[in-house]
């Protein structure tokens, strides 16, 4: 086929006027190896006479001529035609990595389209790239509603851009904006827009992205956010390497923690609070977690509890019954936007050479007190919310405001009432045309906190009733106001080392610097914004050989303190570290100091045996101390894990002691499927006794735990 298209070139060529012959002829060298022309030769067209093939052999694509032989002669006339171009000519719009042998075609004269292929092309052509998803349209309509268009679109993308850019994107849009129901373990997203490109050692991310970061005792956190990423590592020298991330994007939502005891017999559904006790508010898809008596559940309807993203509630499932004495802890973001929030981090982690590595990291989210979304702040709002300072806790401003009469709404009248020679001002429930002018708004306070309560008399909708103070004491829970949000910034800045004198002894230092102001819009009460916070590890260990086997001797000691106005971004210790410690969930903030030293001796088949002491120092007066004992054995099929807690703590009113025993034995058949029988055992006394009074006040002994499991791998 490719001689005869060349024939008809040819031919074509030839037809022409002489000017445009393709037709040459020269006198070469008969020696050596010559390039005749800067064209390709026309295949048969090459002529050498009086000499055949056996002296000779032409490359007609780059027209070169080897000589086999050497001829009698110096020199001989050949006659050969040329096509109009080289066939594998170079050429390059843009220059790439590694794309060579780009052949250069007359597209006129070799283009070929295949009509069936054309009509049955795709929507969307992606190039090289693989892609799936799906586009659609649906009616919805009803009796009662007009016809609606809902669309829908998904998009997977992966591949290279070009041939060095590795490209990965997921699209999706729905203009229905859900939430997926938290009932699974695996969530599908909705209205997510995520691009990712890659090269060598560096990454770019846009869009819908997730931001962990883990590398930081001090700055540990998970953040679902709508902006860019960028990372980038890099080596230099024998030893050193760097990596580098950078992120600025606008928050989706806040973090906050909820605490509290289970309802006898009561699996759910549990309402969750916002930072400033709301309850209506969208809890971000997958950023929760929970933790019932310090153990952490699994989502899922066969797993431990299900959650209502979209009502923010969580349920339990049978697999962990709720009793009045279960401990609840739920930390997760939810889509609070009252203001634009933006968020910016760089990390940046070096390993100097082969013993230092240093790690800095920098962290800045703030509310733009000026730009406001979901509340708009007039003048004298924004007067009343600087001067109330860091208070937060009483930003309650009135919500009462003159309305006309009419049957249908809910109005009230204001009168004076006097209580203990005191001349309150208050609002009564009226249907009176002429003194009924007042709409209120009410929210409630807390128990203790407002003047007014729920007045159930039967009205169309609902109705507040003041409520006399005692002793200038609020007896009520609501008040006619509405709760002004603050703007908000935290930062937060860490520098670490860690520095290995050798491979068997190690220093790991680190300490940061936060910055939290919760109300960015007074200049009050700036003082105790800035905390401080740093800790030091250093651990040896020393190699055993003892009956053939290979063992491990760790000796550990460090030290912790954080002061009373250091904010993390969130929780920095374990679950129940206060409880631990004999203290309540969550104490008032003070300075803390935590030093530990402890010994472990393990080996290669993991088992552990570790002795700890540690301390926990308040400057609010509390003082604790802890011996620890874990033993984690395996002999053959037979498994132990043990541990032993037992807490001395004492304060300014209260000492006493916490002692909590757990063990668990299993036993490993793997002639039966591999099943393991077993039995776990733990049980938890804890003493506090009055100092001044010298009596009991808390006294408790309880089996937290007695089972017997069956499983298998």
């Amino acid at each position: 086929m490719f001689f005869m298209i060349a024939t008809l070139f040819t031919t074509v060529g030839y037809s022409q006027s002489a000017i445009y012959s393709n037709l040459r002829s020269k006198k070469i060298a008969t020696s050596g190896i010559i390039n005749i022309d800067s064209l390709s030769v026309v295949p048969k067209s090459f002529s050498l006479k009086a000499f055949d093939t056996s002296y000779y052999s032409i490359d007609e694509v780059n027209a070169i001529l080897n000589w086999r032989k050497k001829p009698t002669i110096d020199s001989v006339n050949i006659t050969y035609r040329v096509f109009p171009y080289k066939l594998n000519a170079v050429a390059k719009r843009f220059s790439y990595d590694s794309i060579i042998n780009n052949f250069v075609i007359d597209k006129k004269s070799f283009y070929y389209r295949d009509k069936q292929q054309s009509s049955t092309a795709a929507l969307f052509d992606f190039g090289s790239m693989n892609y799936n998803g799906s586009f659609g349209r649906s009616l919805s309509f009803g009796n009662s509603q007009d016809v609606v268009v809902n669309s829908q679109f998904n998009l997977q993308l992966s591949g290279m851009l070009a041939d060095s850019i590795q490209v990965a994107a997921a699209i999706t849009d729905n203009n229905i904006p859900i939430q997926p129901d938290g009932n699974t373990q695996q969530l599908n997203e909705f209205d997510k827009v995520w691009l990712q490109f890659k090269k060598k050692g560096w990454e770019v991310n846009l869009g819908d992205i997730d931001l962990r970061q883990n590398k930081s005792y001090f700055l540990n956190f998970y953040k679902r956010l709508q902006g860019i990423s960028y990372s980038n590592a890099s080596s230099f020298g024998k030893y050193g390497s760097n990596n580098l991330q950078l992120s600025g994007a606008i928050a989706k939502g806040k973090f906050t923690r909820n605490i509290f005891q289970g309802l006898e017999g009561n699996q759910g559904p549990y309402r969750l609070k916002g930072v400033n006790n709301e309850f209506y508010f969208i809890v971000l898809a997958g950023s929760e977690r929970v933790f019932i008596d310090g153990k952490g559940m699994q989502r899922g309807e066969d797993q431990d509890y299900v959650i209502n993203y979209n009502t923010a509630e969580v349920t339990f499932t049978p697999k962990h019954m709720i009793t009045k004495d279960s401990r609840i802890q739920v930390e997760f973001e939810y889509a609070e936007r009252s203001y634009l929030n933006a968020m910016l981090y760089a990390a940046d982690e070096m390993q100097v050479n082969k013993k230092l590595r240093v790690n800095l990291a920098v962290y800045n989210n703030s509310d733009a007190k000026n730009s406001p979304i979901n509340q708009t702040l007039d003048v004298k709002q924004r007067q009343f919310l600087s001067d109330i300072g860091d208070s937060t806790q009483n930003a309650f401003y009135p919500s009462v405001f003159l309305d006309t009469f009419s049957v249908n709404k809910i109005l009230y009248a204001q009168k004076d009432s006097t209580v203990s020679a005191i001349i309150y001002p208050i609002y009564v429930y009226s249907t009176n045309p002429d003194s009924a002018k007042y709409s209120l708004g009410f929210l409630e306070v807390g128990a203790g906190k407002g003047n007014y309560v729920p007045d159930f008399n039967g009205a169309n909708g609902k109705v507040y009733r003041w409520i006399a103070p005692v002793n200038g004491v609020p007896q009520g829970n609501f008040e006619p106001a509405s709760f002004l949000v603050t703007p908000k910034k935290q930062q937060l800045l860490t520098v670490g080392a860690t520095y290995e004198f050798t491979p068997q002894t190690s220093l790991l230092t680190e300490l940061a610097l936060s910055n939290y102001d919760i109300n960015t819009l007074s200049s009050k009460s700036k003082g105790d914004n800035k905390g401080f916070a740093g800790r030091v590890f250093l651990g040896h260990s020393i190699p055993l050989q003892s009956n053939g086997k290979l063992k491990q001797l760790k000796l550990n000691a460090g030290y912790e303190v954080a002061g009373q106005s250091f904010k993390p971004l969130e929780r920095l210790r374990t679950v129940e570290f206060y409880r631990d410690w004999g203290l309540d969930f969550q104490p008032l903030a003070a300075t803390e100091h935590l030093p530990v030293v402890s010994i472990e001796i393990n080996d290669s088949a993991n088992n552990i045996l570790r002795l700890q002491s540690s301390s926990y120092i308040r400057n609010d007066g509390y003082k604790g101390f802890r011996q620890q004992a874990i033993q984690m054995q395996r002999l053959k099929t037979w498994h132990f894990n043990n541990e032993i807690n037992l807490t001395n703590f004492g304060g300014l009113i209260n000492k006493g002691y916490f002692f909590r025993p757990s063990f668990e034995i299993n036993k490993l058949f793997p002639r039966v499927k591999n099943y393991t029988i077993g039995a776990a055992f733990a049980l938890q006394q804890n003493v506090v006794r009055n100092i001044i009074a010298d009596s009991l006040t808390a006294l408790s002994f309880e089996f937290n735990t007695i089972s017997a499991f069956i499983k298998s791998d």
